[in-house]
């Protein structure tokens, strides 16, 4: 009520709300197209890599992700039924919890895309050393701390939220994971056309092999243009709340807080759709889970 009252002393912008049936929607796709990937990954021995491994990682997120607001929007709706009540004791831990939880998938989806990232500069440029460098004992490593790191980031976002240093820690820590993304890839396609001259000069089975690389390369390069998209204006919100918490030109933008999470949102439902279309390992199984069904066959398939 207050920060209502106070938005409206210094600007004129209205606060834009979504309905809560789009987020439902939004949740219940990102959580059932992530959990498929997350099976796909399971099931198929084919795709027991590294670089699935890492994909799988950030479906988890996702799908927690999927959960948390799904969660959020069925308490909404008890709320407005009178079913709850949202000053409760009980409402606002599950609340604290469901926006840890949030967080927690903000940082994870980011740390996991670097990490896919890393892993496709090597398979690009180390091909030789790959399953020197990125064993899976690593990658157990790896993925264990981006848990635990985004885990402990996440309670420490909500529980002290309030502290300016909470906030500049976690927006400095966002921005500097997206910008080693961009720059890795940056560089990645800069070595990725000085080499290209020398691959009609190779052997056609490592010619393959690269031109493979490469097409992986374009497939995180869109997840990272879509990832971007989605979590800018979010990521942008918060950095205003520490630059600029009264202005009303900033008040402006930030009456837009539900758009921005519309589309942080929708980020996990489009990643799946990208594997999907450019991965014929992860298409090819997701047309067996599809036609078996949970039949013996399927058992067979995999």
């Amino acid at each position: 009520m207050n920060s209502s009252s106070k938005s409206k002393n210094h600007t004129d912008c209205a606060e834009v709300q979504v309905p809560k049936e789009v987020f439902m929607v939004i949740a219940v796709a990102s959580l059932s197209e992530n959990f498929l990937v997350i099976v796909a990954v399971i099931k198929n021995k084919n795709l027991h890599s590294p670089m699935y491994c890492f994909i799988c990682n950030l479906a988890a997120f996702n799908t927690i992700s999927g959960f948390s607001k799904a969660l959020e929007n069925i308490m909404l709706l008890f709320t407005d039924a009178g079913r709850l009540n949202s000053r409760g004791t009980f409402e606002l831990n599950i609340d604290d919890i469901m926006d840890s939880l949030l967080c927690m998938c903000l940082l994870g989806s980011i740390f996991s895309i670097l990490a896919i990232a890393v892993d496709r500069y090597i398979t690009i440029f180390h091909a030789l050393r790959y399953h020197t460098l990125m064993t899976m004992r690593r990658v157990v490593v790896i993925l264990s701390t981006i848990w635990v790191m985004c885990g402990i980031c996440g309670v420490l976002m909500i529980g002290f939220f309030q502290e300016a240093t909470v906030k500049i820690f976690f927006v400095v820590l966002s921005f500097t994971a997206l910008l080693l993304i961009l720059l890795l890839y940056v560089h990645m396609f800069l070595l990725a056309r000085h080499h290209a001259n020398r691959i009609a000069s190779m052997p056609s089975a490592t010619a393959r092999h690269r031109r493979s690389a490469m097409r992986g390369a374009l497939t995180l390069t869109i997840l990272i243009g879509v990832f971007v998209a989605c979590w800018a204006p979010f990521t942008l919100h918060l950095l205003i709340i520490l630059i600029c918490p009264e202005n009303p030109y900033c008040e402006c933008y930030r009456s837009l807080f539900q758009l921005h999470v519309v589309l942080l949102v929708s980020h996990a439902v489009i990643d799946p759709a990208i594997y999907a279309f450019r991965s014929a390992e992860l298409r090819s199984t997701f047309k067996k889970m599809f036609m078996c069904l949970g039949s013996r066959i399927c058992k067979e398939s995999f």
